[in-house]
């Protein structure tokens, strides 16, 4: 019997690599083992709806979209055994990246004619869903912003970033975490379950995807000539080694303030009220990954210098990514 699989394409998401997926199905796809059906999202939380609809019709739901898109799927898939893949054409694409889907829409495809099937852990933020990573603070901030603007490229984020760090100021947030209470002022408070956001930004070097915890991410108050340390941190996968920063594990978060919390959900912003509770349900979502020799497409801009560069040992304040050059030249 044939899997059945539902493509569902958001044909406004990121940088337009959605365009191609049609052809790339017809083209990619293991015919002979596989059934495809493809539909077209048509606003916001369509995706969402129609992956409910395709629970027990359908052995699989590809997101083909970004951050967004992928969450709106796998929020409706989780504790069913439909399973989720992914086709990244969005402009972080943080859960892809985590789970190593190749970002070439032909060679996401080829993924999925294998059928690995991992489970994963997934956040629940009130009473939302969070696959990859959740933050109140400055992303949240950020989040909130660039919604509203229309240049939704990196070049437009990085711009607002820069515009928004100068004039942002803390915030004094009541804090539980597996029932230890503390209040503290804080730049940003992230929650989460793969260590990047997206783009290969890593804000918790040591999160894994499956092991029942949330990597809890406080960077406390620092002054304001301390931001280029912070942005460096986390290009170095070393954030959780600044004196200004508190990294733990935990199954279960509040976090409390006198003012409404704004966060966001895989980098959508939300409103989340006064008080926000954050728990994990572990191993809940099933999730098409690649096999161990199936080596995945990487050509983000980092990997593409690093491609050029033979080891350079003796200069630490290069990014620990750049350090060693690249060992493995080898193509696709």
């Amino acid at each position: 019997m044939k899997n059945r699989v539902l493509f569902l394409i958001n044909p406004i998401s990121g940088i337009g690599k959605q365009k191609t997926v049609e052809q790339a199905v017809e083209s990619e796809i293991a015919h002979d083992r596989i059934e495809v059906e493809i539909a077209y999202t048509e606003y916001a939380g369509h995706a969402r709806e129609l992956a409910q609809k395709a629970i027990d019709k359908f052995d699989v739901v590809v997101a083909v979209g970004g951050d967004g898109t992928v969450n709106e799927v796998g929020s409706a898939l989780i504790n069913t055994t439909t399973a989720l893949a992914i086709i990244p054409t969005g402009s972080g694409n943080g859960l892809a990246r985590y789970l190593d889907i190749p970002l070439k829409v032909n060679r996401a495809i080829q993924v999925i004619n294998h059928m690995e099937i991992k489970k994963i852990d997934t956040l629940k933020v009130n009473d939302q869903v969070s696959l990859n990573v959740t933050g109140i603070g400055f992303d949240a901030h950020i989040s909130h912003k660039f919604a509203k603007q229309k240049n939704r490229g990196p070049a437009g984020y990085v711009k607002l970033i820069a515009l928004e760090y100068a004039k942002y100021k803390a915030s004094v947030y009541r804090i539980s975490i597996d029932g230890k209470t503390f209040e503290l002022p804080a730049f940003m408070i992230t929650f989460a379950n793969s260590s990047q956001w997206g783009n290969n930004i890593h804000i918790a070097p040591q999160a894994k995807i499956d092991d029942g915890l949330i990597d809890v991410c406080i960077i406390k108050e620092f002054p304001f000539y301390d931001g280029p340390s912070l942005l460096i941190s986390i290009l170095d996968q070393s954030v959780d080694q600044r004196r200004y920063d508190v990294v733990t594990k935990a199954k279960d978060i509040i976090i409390e303030s006198d003012n409404t919390l704004l966060g966001h959900l895989d980098g959508e912003p939300v409103e989340l009220g006064k008080k926000a509770e954050i728990r994990i349900h572990p191993l809940s979502l099933r999730v098409i990954v690649p096999p161990a020799d199936f080596r995945k497409n990487f050509l983000d801009p980092l990997m593409e210098l690093k491609e050029l560069l033979p080891p350079i040992p003796n200069m630490p304040h290069l990014p620990k990514s750049l350090r060693q050059g690249n060992k493995n030249n080898a193509s696709e």
